[in-house]
């Protein structure tokens, strides 16, 4: 599988600022990551509107998870910044993996047979 820069910075930047436990601002996470804040701003936007970090302002702001790890979905987060876990043909293509393929609240998987929630990631 090939990331596109939007989808390894965003995934970067999320593990970030899940680990980091407190808000982290843009600055802090661009310096950390060797992009400039105008593009670590984009990415935490697209982020910010897919539900899976908030933004705080004032002295002890920053982005912080919207929601516990354990709920993000990485084909979520892929799907939110431009690309996909998986091929829509994956399930097709894959026998048995109709069970997994079709996304409810019994079966906690990603769409597509997308078993990988992080930071516990188990693809």
């Amino acid at each position: 599988m090939k990331l596109s820069a939007n989808e390894e910075y965003g995934l970067r930047c999320l593990v970030r600022i899940g680990y980091a436990g407190q808000g982290l601002t843009i600055p802090e996470i661009s310096q950390a990551e060797g992009v400039s804040t105008a593009y670590g701003a984009k990415i935490l936007r697209v982020l910010r509107k897919g539900g899976f970090v908030k933004a705080a302002r004032g002295k002890d702001g920053g982005y912080t998870l919207a929601r516990p790890a354990e709920e993000i979905v990485i084909s979520d987060v892929m799907e939110a910044l431009g690309g996909r876990l998986f091929e829509s043909s994956f399930c097709d293509s894959h026998s048995g993996m109709n069970a997994i393929c079709t996304r409810s609240v019994t079966v906690p998987y990603g769409r597509c047979g997308a078993p990988c929630r992080w930071p516990s990631t188990r693809c």
